[in-house]
């Protein structure tokens, strides 16, 4: 725990000085000397190992914080530690964890995406869990507890039934944001909370990005459903793909700047493009209880021939519509039109927007 404080954003390092030496109280016994059997290795780091006196009471204070709320911890040679994880050479040396979490389940996704996400990407992504749900509902769902997509791949999979767990860039005496208490508090009887930062640890951007690789070590693949051309889930792809992972994305329109990250993945074939959860357990070979239903069968069942008529149109316009725009293609005037649309909302199968604008729920 020293050593990690001693030098913590530097886990490549951590995890060599651990290979070599083989603990971390031989490395601590050693620290004086780090300089002469490590040619490669730096003053500056050599002067940072020296740093673990100081820390060790910190240390103390912190086993003691542990201890009083039932955190565990999860050494890298534990067998509970997550096997995939401690095959990347920047694997953390220590995670702490809270909940129920078997973090070698047999099936591990995980799901990322930008924190301003749109609907459809929300629905993209609760109807990518539902179809994972009924053919591996085991499977472990990870993500970062962040806004956006990332709570949306928690929340998908707490409604589903489906084990979760949230990777934090802090320490468990924290959460952020602070919004989401509630649905971590739900994830701890079905999954749970990890990280690799002892309490009191700052929340800062540095931690965000050492924060990713655990999501895309601990996984057997990563989908990205949402993402602009810059942000931390275009980084978690690039992480899975380094530790040999699957990257997928789901595509979005040529206009859609939330999805500008995923087409750019999936034209520099940094990812494969899927549309639904099939696509997924057909590439991973993960087993599927039946086949591919019937995509209109599965979205909209019993839709009579006029909800058919309002859906194929909403389709055709491929964007949220206002209802003059909807009574308009369909030549039919609004108060026949409202309480259809009533209908189809009770369905599931249009949500009402702000401002009065109708979104078919993809």
């Amino acid at each position: 725990m020293a050593l990690t404080m001693a030098l913590r954003h530097q886990p490549k390092v951590q995890r060599t000085l651990f290979d070599v030496l083989g603990s971390g109280q031989v490395i601590y016994e050693c620290r004086h000397d780090l300089g002469r059997r490590f040619e490669s290795l730096s003053s500056r780091i050599a002067e940072n190992v020296l740093l673990m006196d100081g820390f060790l009471p910190q240390c103390e204070a912190e086993l003691a914080y542990i201890r009083k709320h039932k955190i565990r911890i999860l050494g890298i040679t534990d067998d509970d530690y997550p096997a995939r994880l401690r095959q990347c050479e920047d694997a953390p040396l220590l995670l702490y964890t809270l909940g129920a979490l078997d973090l070698n389940a047999t099936h591990v996704l995980g799901i990322v995406g930008t924190r301003r996400c749109t609907e459809r990407g929300r629905d993209l992504c609760t109807s990518l869990i539902k179809g994972l749900s009924k053919a591996v509902p085991d499977a472990l769902i990870i993500s970062g507890l962040a806004y956006g997509i990332d709570v949306a791949a928690h929340r998908g999979a707490l409604a589903t039934g489906m084990p979760t767990a949230g990777v934090l860039a802090h320490g468990l005496d924290e959460l952020y944001p602070r919004s989401h208490r509630q649905t971590a508090i739900e994830m701890l009887a079905r999954g749970g909370l990890v990280t690799e930062f002892t309490s009191h640890t700052p929340v800062e951007r540095l931690n965000f990005l050492q924060r990713n690789r655990l999501v895309a070590g601990m996984a057997d693949a990563v989908v990205v459903v949402e993402s602009p051309q810059r942000g931390g889930s275009l980084n978690t792809a690039r992480l899975a793909a380094e530790y040999n992972r699957d990257v997928f994305a789901f595509p979005g329109r040529p206009t859609d700047v939330s999805s500008e990250g995923c087409n750019l993945l999936i034209r520099r074939n940094g990812a494969a493009l899927i549309t639904c959860a099939e696509d997924v357990l057909d590439d991973l070979g993960w087993q599927q209880t039946s086949p591919c239903p019937d995509a209109q069968q599965l979205l909209f069942p019993e839709l009579t021939a006029e909800e058919q008529q309002i859906v194929d149109v909403m389709r055709r316009s491929d964007d949220d519509i206002e209802l003059a725009d909807l009574s308009h293609a369909l030549s039919l005037p609004p108060y026949k039109l409202t309480p259809l649309m009533l209908t189809l909302e009770l369905k599931g199968v249009v949500r009402v927007l702000s401002g009065g604008r109708y979104h078919l729920v993809h």
